[in-house]
């Protein structure tokens, strides 16, 4: 598959059949977002895999407890055999730029010396390769966020601390599901996201 394919074939799949997905396969999207940028080459973001009923029965036990899960709109999302957790580590990002090579900076005084945090944007590249990889693979993927189960999750499932849970990606191979309700939304014209040499509004 060609890369500008998976980049307009990828979308949020919602709901999964329950056939697992090869071990093998989610290490090959894991290294895949291993690979992707990071500022100072700090490599701050780790992958928590939950896979089979077990794991990520666990996972919506915290989040979404069978009581509310009757009226959850997207049923087919909990049937994803697969969960990949992108967590990040501000401090590996501090601990870096305090390194000999970057302390001019200032970065390494602490996470309020960066007026843009990194180690978010490093963690959505990560989650941008995964779900590409996800696409090449043949399945389907789902990003979404924790909100206010963030420390919950991080809880049961031994997140040290410090380390910030930026999304689940839900894995799997894709069921029939309904559109999202932001899906009919149109793209911009690229004409009115390029801005070259000045800022023109269209």
């Amino acid at each position: 598959m060609e890369f500008s394919d998976a980049v307009r074939a990828r979308r949020m799949v919602r709901a999964f059949t329950d056939a697992p997905v090869d071990p093998g396969v989610i290490d090959h999207l894991c290294d895949l977002a291993r690979r992707a940028p990071s500022a100072g080459n700090s490599q701050g973001v780790d992958l928590l895999v939950l896979e089979g009923p077990g794991q990520v029965g666990a996972y919506w036990d915290v989040t979404l407890p069978e009581p509310r899960r009757a009226a959850f709109r997207w049923p087919g999302l909990v049937a994803a055999p697969a969960l990949v957790l992108v967590v990040t580590d501000p401090d590996a990002y501090v601990r870096r730029y305090a390194e000999a090579d970057k302390a001019a900076t200032g970065l390494g005084a602490g996470e309020d010396a960066w007026s843009v945090p990194y180690w978010w944007v490093d963690a959505g590249a990560a989650a941008e390769h995964l779900l590409l990889g996800a696409v090449e693979a043949g399945l389907g993927a789902c990003l979404f966020g924790l909100f206010g189960h963030e420390a919950a999750v991080a809880d049961a499932f031994g997140v040290p601390p410090g380390r910030r849970i930026v999304a689940a990606i839900a894995l799997g191979h894709p069921a029939e599901d309904a559109p999202g309700r932001s899906s009919g939304r149109s793209r911009r014209p690229l004409g009115d996201v390029i801005h070259r040499g000045r800022w023109e509004t269209p």
